[in-house]
């Protein structure tokens, strides 16, 4: 199979000849021999490259979650490089006055919450106003285009976390999402997409023969990113989501916690894929900074059998029920809303866990995820 990336540098560079190139990017942007994005343009007779944007984590992926990355001059190209998750997530004017056209080349990892499907939204509404032409040079969906898992976003707890009606495990790649924004969610702006060649929909990325390069520090790979789109909403409680471990989002504990108690009440579910395991870590940084912790790792058992969502719905559910004078959901401290809220895209999430009724949610997203995959099914570019 070929990325967009190699496909765009076999068939396209003389279509840009003279038009002064922006490029969305970072440590993920390399071609199937590992060569950087930045050096392919940079380096390239017929192509103007005149600035770097960076998203989350930023261009070069030094930066922590949430970390707010400052816009510098690249030391290896003498490029600027305007920060796309600093002050502002969505470009100015000014930010775009040096391009004609964006390139978009990011590895994203399959799931609503990460946050590089938006700063490619943000950064196509810009286009939008602007006049800039934007392209999107395709890449995998690392946990396959195939499973839609989970509930579409309500208004009222839209964020950067989940800007747009998608589900949690919404099964496309970012061309295909972009195709999506465009003409069901209305940016409306000049858009291209380079589609990869030989991908198939069945494909988890270690399928695929490209090298994983984690998109950021804690997406360590297909076990990691397939448990994600459940695992994740741990980040709206009070256990640690193994965030300053090896296994972030496999790792789940909280010091009071105990590992056998929960490993065995979590097995006995009998969930489709997945298996626990009891275990103790000490995260290096976040939660419960070098405080012991219990807890088990969620262990993939069957990738194509696992329910992502509803593992994670039933872990919580668990502790809850296990712990209802310890487990929490957390609240922001300056405006006291809960983050649980803006992960699950709802507000009703957070009283069914600890009632016990996550079944009802689950139910209700089963006629959402049916819609969404009715709604994106003109915007699949793979068999």
């Amino acid at each position: 199979m070929k990325i967009g990336l190699d496909i765009f540098f076999e068939k396209y560079p003389p279509e840009f000849k003279g038009k002064r190139i922006g490029l969305v990017t970072n440590m993920t942007g390399v071609n199937q021999r590992l060569v950087p994005t930045i050096d392919l343009f940079h380096g390239h007779p017929d192509l103007h490259l005149t600035a770097l944007y960076g998203p989350e984590h930023g261009i070069r992926g030094s930066a922590k979650e949430g970390e707010k990355v400052q816009s510098f001059v690249d030391p290896h190209t003498n490029l600027p490089v305007y920060s796309l998750y600093g002050a502002s997530k969505k470009p100015s004017k000014e930010m775009l006055d040096p391009v004609d056209v964006i390139f978009f080349d990011l590895q994203d990892i399959g799931a609503r919450y990460y946050t590089f499907i938006y700063t490619m939204a943000y950064m196509m509404e810009a286009c939008a106003e602007q006049g800039k032409q934007f392209v999107v040079l395709d890449r995998p969906n690392p946990i396959s285009g195939t499973a839609v898992e989970g509930n579409l976003v309500e208004e009222n707890v839209r964020s950067f976390v989940g800007l747009y009606p998608i589900p949690n495990r919404h099964g496309m790649t970012v061309g295909e999402m972009a195709l999506l924004y465009k003409h069901e969610f209305g940016i409306d702006c000049d858009l291209t997409v380079i589609p990869m060649e030989g991908w198939n929909r069945q494909y988890y990325y270690d399928e695929t023969g490209l090298f994983w390069i984690p998109p950021s520090p804690n997406t360590t790979g297909m076990d990691m990113a397939t448990l994600y789109p459940g695992t994740c909403l741990v980040e709206g409680t009070n256990l640690s989501e193994g965030r300053g471990t090896t296994r972030p989002f496999e790792y789940i504990g909280a010091p009071y916690l105990d590992s056998y108690r929960l490993a065995r009440a979590f097995n006995d579910k009998q969930l489709p894929g997945v298996l626990a395991r009891p275990i103790s870590f000490i995260p290096t940084y976040q939660k419960y900074k070098e405080v012991a912790c219990e807890g088990v790792q969620l262990h993939v058992v069957d990738r194509r059998a696992i329910h992502s969502l509803k593992t994670g719905l039933a872990l919580l559910e668990t502790i809850a029920d296990m712990y209802p004078y310890d487990f929490a959901f957390v609240q922001h401290e300056e405006n006291q809303r809960y983050m649980f809220d803006l992960l699950a895209g709802t507000n009703e999430l957070r009283n069914q866990i600890q009632n016990g009724q996550a079944h009802v949610f689950l139910e209700q997203c089963e006629a959402q995820s049916e819609a969404f995959k009715i709604q994106r099914e003109p915007y699949l570019l793979y068999k």
